[in-house]
């Protein structure tokens, strides 16, 4: 049994373990015995986190890290989910409330002492901090998507027409039979999704329905969920004979598109990416730039993984931009400056769940397991 006293407890409260073996019929009596104890009860879903975020021992950003970091799957989620976890939104927060804070007392100083003479530097004072904010501010939602993309994974499209080795492909950097093979044109009807780790990256690979015109009436409705999916893919792959279009998908036509060769096992020694699925012949350089190619969408020090933390930011950004138009303006309006940057402070204290944060918790702690 071990004893973690408070307040440097996770949660801040008196915590004691039980470390018992790990057999059904020990673990059951134990519960059996506790469950005797008057005022003794399961935990919920992530209870033992969400007592540690009401005492003040972890703030909202840093849970919504811990989420992140039980539902990692591949590397650089798990590495991005730990500087969440571990406070890297909040201190920039933080530092964020400081420079507004010392910024509004500014500001506040001249409505205070209006009729004392107020030292020339200050407009441009404040001016400056709300400007380095909203930079930072811009920053962080500039590279919010890239680290949304990573926490909820990236779809790649191969794409290509029917024969070409799309779903041999697939197999083979599966490493499993996930897709049916044949040489029928149009086996492939729908659109087929295979979850991988490319190089620490999540990726659902698409096998698609073989593009081409004249097919019957369900691969039809198969080439055109093939289509869609391509277009809103995160990176598309297209498995060509030559580089020719594929029936409305113009290859290579978007930055980061890869074109491969088909079949590089019957080609000899082809120029530029070749691949097959029945040898592996190119499998390997094709991970490597799919990986490049994700990679390069993934910012290294981004913070901000969801849209409710983007949400948070946008409405900091526009209180921060408000209040420097007000500066902006000969003789603005002091007071109405002052609200504005309270405004920002108000969006910041949301980032990091001061406040209104009991609508998000009750979402967040349904997908921790029980007393997490």
């Amino acid at each position: 049994m071990l004893h973690f006293p408070a307040p440097a407890s996770f949660t801040g409260e008196d915590v004691v373990e039980l470390q018992v073996h790990g057999s059904v019929a020990v673990c059951c009596r134990i519960l059996d015995v506790l469950s005797t104890i008057d005022g003794l009860r399961p935990a919920g879903p992530g209870e033992f986190t969400r007592r540690a975020l009401m005492n003040g021992r972890v703030d909202l950003a840093q849970v919504e890290g811990l989420a992140d970091l039980l539902a990692a799957e591949t590397e650089m989620q798990r590495r991005q989910a730990l500087r969440l976890m571990e406070g890297g939104l909040s201190r920039k927060a933080k530092d964020w409330r400081a420079g507004l804070v010392r910024a509004l007392a500014h500001v506040e100083a001249t409505i205070d002492f209006a009729d004392e003479e107020v030292p020339e530097e200050l407009p441009p004072l404040v001016r400056d901090t709300l400007a380095l904010v909203a930079a930072e501010f811009e920053a962080e939602l500039a590279m919010s998507r890239g680290a949304e993309r990573l926490r909820d994974g990236f779809e790649v499209a191969i794409i290509g027409r029917p024969n070409v080795g799309k779903s041999t492909l697939i197999n083979a950097l599966a490493a499993r039979e996930v897709a049916l093979t044949s040489s029928i044109p149009g086996t492939t009807r729908d659109v087929i999704e295979v979850r991988m780790d490319i190089r620490g990256l999540p990726v659902t690979l698409l096998d698609t329905a073989g593009l081409r015109e004249g097919a019957e009436a369900i691969e039809s409705l198969g080439v055109a969920r093939a289509r869609h999916r391509a277009e809103a893919a995160d990176l598309r792959v297209f498995v060509v004979d030559d580089a020719e279009d594929v029936l409305g998908l113009e290859v290579g036509c978007r930055v980061g598109d890869i074109v491969a060769l088909a079949k590089a096992d019957l080609r000899g020694k082809p120029e530029g990416l070749a691949v097959s699925g029945m040898s592996g012949q190119g499998l390997e350089d094709l991970v490597l730039r799919m990986a490049e190619v994700l990679g390069e969408r993934v910012p290294a020090l981004a913070s901000v993984t969801r849209e409710r933390q983007r949400q948070a930011i946008r409405d900091a950004l526009d209180g921060a931009k408000s209040a420097m138009a007000c500066v902006d303006v000969t003789h603005g309006d002091n007071i109405l400056i002052a609200e504005h940057i309270r405004s920002t402070l108000r969006s910041l204290d949301v980032l990091v769940g001061k406040t209104d944060v009991e609508a998000v918790l009750d979402v967040i702690f349904a997908s921790f397991c029980l007393g997490k």
